[in-house]
């Protein structure tokens, strides 16, 4: 083996790792990936190590019913753990590593052309835009990149819907288990409160609307991803949001 794969990680290349996690479908988590080959020729390190830590990292999850590889570290549980306790913190401070090591994230395109005075405003905007639109990009790669619910897969059509709205739980905005993967129309009525899910991850539709185009999936299972939504937020939707 070659003497930089038995280099041990650092706190700050797990940070690295991670946030690739998150990023990355399951089916792309593999040594041909250009982000993967990327991080590895920055880290000085092989797309295979890059890859068969990403593929750890599963096995940390207990809701995940697929099993990672098991050869985790105590330092990979405990950055892992960083990230359970605090996704908003801990997403920044690994967006803003590899912004240093590989390049700044896109700005979104409703951005780039913004007219808004230089100072804190612009500045807060920017960043929870950005912090958005990692948001998204994070929860449509935990659903494989198709609505939960019907199994749309075009992107342009796919929303990172949050279950308890973005002002109104700070510390959990960018946690992506309070977030599912929704097509427009269902993110809509998600958002209104005309669809919820239910303990057992079925969708349950308000009696207030007949719409074919939602009631037909009454009790229909979803998909649950990579980062399943925490109960608990669902919970606050069925109880705050849901119009029974």
């Amino acid at each position: 083996m070659n003497t930089t794969e038995r280099k041990p990680w650092t706190r700050d290349e797990l940070l690295l790792a991670i946030n690739l996690y998150c990023k990355t479908p399951f089916g792309r988590i593999h040594i041909r990936n250009p982000d993967i080959i990327e991080l590895a020729k920055k880290l000085g390190r092989t797309p295979g190590s890059i890859s068969y830590k990403l593929a750890n990292f599963s096995s940390l999850d207990l809701t995940l019913d697929r099993k990672g590889a098991a050869n985790v570290s105590k330092l990979d549980k405990k950055v892992w753990a960083e990230f359970y306790d605090n996704w908003e913190a801990r997403l920044s401070e690994s967006e803003s590593k590899m912004a240093e090591l590989i390049g700044a994230p896109d700005i979104p395109e409703d951005l780039q052309e913004l007219k808004i005075a230089e100072g804190k405003t612009r500045e807060t905007i920017v960043k929870t835009r950005v912090n958005q639109s990692l948001f998204r990009k994070i929860v449509l790669s935990s659903y494989g990149e198709k609505c939960c619910i019907t199994g749309v897969n075009n992107t342009e059509l796919l929303v990172a819907s949050h279950i308890i709205p973005w002002a109104q739980d700070t510390k959990n905005r960018m946690n992506p288990k309070n977030g599912v993967c929704l097509n427009a129309l269902h993110d809509r009525a998600f958002d209104k409160g005309l669809i919820t899910i239910d303990e057992d991850y079925k969708v349950v539709v308000s009696k207030k609307i007949k719409h074919e185009l939602l009631s037909k999936y009454n009790e229909t299972p979803i998909f649950t991803g990579r980062f399943p939504p925490d109960q608990n937020f669902l919970k606050f939707h069925r109880n705050e949001i849901f119009r029974n």
